[in-house]
């Protein structure tokens, strides 16, 4: 049975935005972040290149994953791994494997778990080494790389607290298009989209055995899934919670039905995931406005038809001409103060009309009902006069220290940022 999430929270996120008015932020941060008061910000490393999400070993050891290798050589980046200093400063880095392009980084029983299209990767360290000594374990293959026309590898991963890991496999496209439909009309859906099997959902797998085969030797555990890039575990509430992007371009393919700013409504949703959850792509979207999960047009939708069926209600929805939410993490440090506790940091990456470009914070009860989303990060943006306007730094991935502090990944250049907190303004 479908266990519908009863959170209801959105973001519109220029008015939140207006209505921080900075004067709780402190000033004279690097790169011109904002931050809460008695929050500082360092930088810890430059110049690592696009690279992607972040983990962090007991010891303090930083692991970076790389985006898929866009010349198509298999000559990628591998994992980036960095030692800190007594000053929180990088002064080891080195690049490791060739596992890239599949989003997922995590450190897990002290092991590096990394994912790229092609499956789930174990690292093991020999005792305090900065990179493993050794080729990695083989933790899931088999799952589905190619698709005409694509080029998303978005895999993330998260861990439960009984020996599981789960795996997001994205869908293969925007939309699930018949492809006997005429050419030069607006796409058909078939029912069943096709692309349902054996992808667009969230997959768990034991996250110790070797040599697991995608998807028959794990347990389907939602379905109807875009595009995902941040899949985050919550000790507080024993819950799986998910981010799926909403579906693109239905006002350039529908535009007596879906108008430009029905479309910036399309939300992008926070989702907590219980066995059976269904996001319900290809079939619906959560129109962030009106609060309400919709029939998309391609299979017979006019903007307003309410969808029926099982599918999940988002608990928070970013919406308000998007923000591309790339990351998801629940703090588990205890340097921050109580307030922050239990609570998650979703980080925006930004898309072309400037919206997101920041970090927000979620507070989040025992029982996972999320509170009124805050900004906790800015400033990262900056954009220059190109036409269009590029941002000086876009954030993208987010990961707690052992000391509580908050690491914080750019994929424009390669920037690293410690937040800590000293309660100090």
């Amino acid at each position: 049975m479908q266990t519908v999430n009863r959170m209801k929270r959105s973001v519109c996120l220029v008015a939140l935005v207006i209505a921080a008015g900075w004067t709780a932020f402190a000033a004279d941060e690097p790169d011109g972040l904002k931050l809460p008061a008695g929050f500082h910000a360092a930088v810890v490393a430059d110049g690592l290149g696009p690279i992607r999400h972040i983990a962090v070993r007991d010891n303090g050891d930083l692991y970076i994953s790389t985006p898929k290798d866009q010349q198509g050589n298999g000559k990628g980046a591998g994992i980036i791994a960095l030692r800190l200093d007594a000053s929180h400063k990088a002064v080891d880095i080195q690049h490791f494997g060739s596992i890239d392009g599949g989003t997922g980084i995590a450190v897990y029983k002290g092991a590096l778990y990394a994912t790229s299209p092609a499956g789930i990767y174990r690292f093991a360290f020999s005792g305090n080494g900065l990179v493993p000594a050794n080729d990695p374990d083989v933790i899931v293959k088999g799952t589905p790389t190619e698709h005409p026309g694509f080029n998303r590898a978005n895999r993330p991963i998260a861990f439960d607290g009984s020996g599981h890991v789960f795996l997001a496999i994205e869908a293969p496209s925007n939309l699930c298009v018949d492809p006997n439909a005429k050419p030069g009309t607006p796409p058909v859906g078939p029912k069943p989209c096709p692309d349902l099997d054996g992808r667009a959902g969230i997959w768990r797998f034991s996250a110790d055995k070797i040599g697991q085969t995608f998807p028959n030797d794990g347990e389907q555990w939602a379905t109807g899934i875009r595009d995902m890039t941040a899949l985050a575990w919550s000790p507080a509430d024993g819950n799986l919670y998910g981010v799926m992007h909403g579906t693109d371009s239905l006002s350039r393919l529908w535009p007596g039905v879906i108008s430009a700013q029905d479309e910036d409504h399309i939300a992008d949703e926070v989702h907590r995931v219980t066995k059976g959850t269904d996001f319900g792509w290809p079939y619906t979207y959560f129109d962030g406005a009106r609060s309400a999960r919709v029939v998309s047009p391609e299979y017979g939708g006019d903007g307003k038809t309410v969808a029926t069926g099982s599918y999940s209600t988002p608990g928070l929805t970013f919406h308000s001409r998007r923000a591309a939410p790339v990351d998801m993490l629940f703090y588990g440090g205890s340097s921050f103060p109580a307030s922050y506790r239990q609570g998650a940091f979703n980080v925006l990456h930004g898309t072309a009309n400037r919206t997101g470009y920041n970090v927000m914070f979620v507070p989040f009860n025992k029982s996972g009902r999320a509170g009124d989303p805050t900004v906790f990060a800015d400033g990262f943006a900056a954009f220059d006069q190109s036409t269009p306007p590029r941002a000086k730094y876009r954030p993208m991935g987010v990961a707690v220290g052992p000391d509580g502090s908050l690491y914080i990944t750019d994929s424009q250049v390669g920037r690293v940022w410690r937040i800590a907190y000293d309660g100090k303004s």
